[in-house]
């Protein structure tokens, strides 16, 4: 039997690498030839199904044509080293270089098989255990969190906190001034078009005036804060997050604690405070705008004179509706900021995980928020406000 195979697309020239198989009284013999490099084409891969399968024969290797070789060379041999093995031959290796033999010592028989994925023996109710633990542990982290920083802010007050007056200072600048502009688009937008959608219905009815309540208590109570909220979750929130988990990266969190001084007063808490701080203003404004909008719209489709929309405006909104709105905005300024905290401190340390934090604490931010505020709506509802 003569099967010579050499590689496809190359010039059988002297130093074109080359094999070929032939029968012998005890098996079969592999006759290779030429430079069995790389740069020569030596890297074609033996196939599988050439040996016959004879059991308890051997497999030679003539390397008397062999010139050069190198890395090409062994891989070509272990592919026929497989191809022994599944042909129940005996690989014989003898008149192999030296070198060769012992690079292919350290290659193993076959290929390692992939690694399975671990597989989950629990069942649903040991899945659910755990994930109600881990909730938690979670829940009491972020409420020692909380304590930490409300103890941090009372110590603030009294001269005693290890916070910096400059840090509070600058977080309160992008918290409130520096988000005043978008803040009042946004919130102008929502009022405009909360305004133009109650006259295309009301009008239906002849009850247009009523417009100045709608956008009026709507906004007050509940639109600019959950606007302002969610903007601050996307812009403030997700800063944070990323800021916290670059210093994690950065190894700046480490060398705090080496040096003993408390992250929760010196990074968490001016973080908190400018947040929980700026965002009733925040609301305040943009519920303000919001009705600057309404009235842009109003006047361009109502026939009312403006001293009749605000007249109409402030009889129909009770102090009541800003003061509930306050509240909510205050606490929502909390949740965004602890969130945005936590996240950040339990982010990984490599540049990817940067992005993860960030969008992670806008989606907990913006998820969070809107749950805060459907209890805010059912404590309302319970206490008649």
């Amino acid at each position: 039997m003569a099967d010579q195979s050499p590689p496809s697309g190359l010039n059988k020239a002297a130093d074109t690498p080359s094999w070929s198989l032939q029968n012998t009284a005890d098996g079969v013999c592999l006759n290779v030839e030429g430079a069995w490099t790389v740069q020569a084409g030596g890297t074609t891969p033996f196939p599988q199904d050439k040996l016959p399968v004879e059991p308890g024969h051997i497999l030679h290797i003539d390397t008397t044509g062999l010139k050069n070789w190198d890395s090409a060379f062994v891989a070509f041999l272990w592919d026929v080293k497989q191809a022994a093995s599944k042909a129940q031959l005996h690989f014989d290796e003898q008149n192999l270089p030296a070198p060769a033999q012992r690079l292919l010592a350290l290659l193993p028989d076959a290929p390692a098989e992939p690694a399975q994925p671990p597989r989950n023996n629990e069942g649903i109710f040991a899945q659910v255990g755990d994930a109600t633990l881990n909730g938690l542990a979670e829940t009491g982290t972020v409420s020692e969190l909380a304590l930490e920083t409300a103890k941090g802010a009372a110590q603030a007050v009294r001269g005693k906190s290890a916070m910096r007056m400059k840090d509070l200072l600058l977080d309160i600048w992008n918290a409130g001034p520096d988000a005043l502009l978008i803040v009042g688009i946004v919130n102008f937008l929502v009022g405009a078009i909360l305004a133009f959608v109650g006259l295309v219905e009301l009008r239906k009815f002849a009850a247009e005036i009523y417009v100045t309540d709608l956008v009026g208590i709507a906004c007050a109570r509940e639109i600019s804060a959950i606007m302002t909220a969610i903007i601050m979750a996307g812009r403030t929130g997700g800063a944070y997050a990323a800021r916290i988990s670059t210093m994690l990266g950065n190894e700046e969190i480490d060398a705090l604690q080496v040096f003993g001084i408390p992250i929760s007063s010196y990074i968490l808490l001016p973080s908190i405070v400018s947040l929980a701080l700026m965002m009733p203003l925040l609301y305040l404004y943009g519920t303000i705008i919001a009705i600057f909008g309404g009235f842009a719209v109003s006047m361009s489709m109502m026939d009312v004179s403006p001293i009749g929309y605000w007249i109409s405006t402030f009889d129909g909104v009770e102090l009541k509706e800003f003061i509930f709105g306050f509240i909510k905005s205050f606490f929502f300024a909390s949740f965004i900021a602890l969130a945005a905290c936590r996240v950040g401190l339990k982010a990984g340390r490599s540049a990817a995980d940067v992005g993860v934090a960030a969008t992670r604490a806008v989606v907990i931010g913006i998820v969070g928020i809107i749950a805060m505020d459907a209890i805010f709506a059912v404590i309302a509802n319970a206490l008649g406000i």
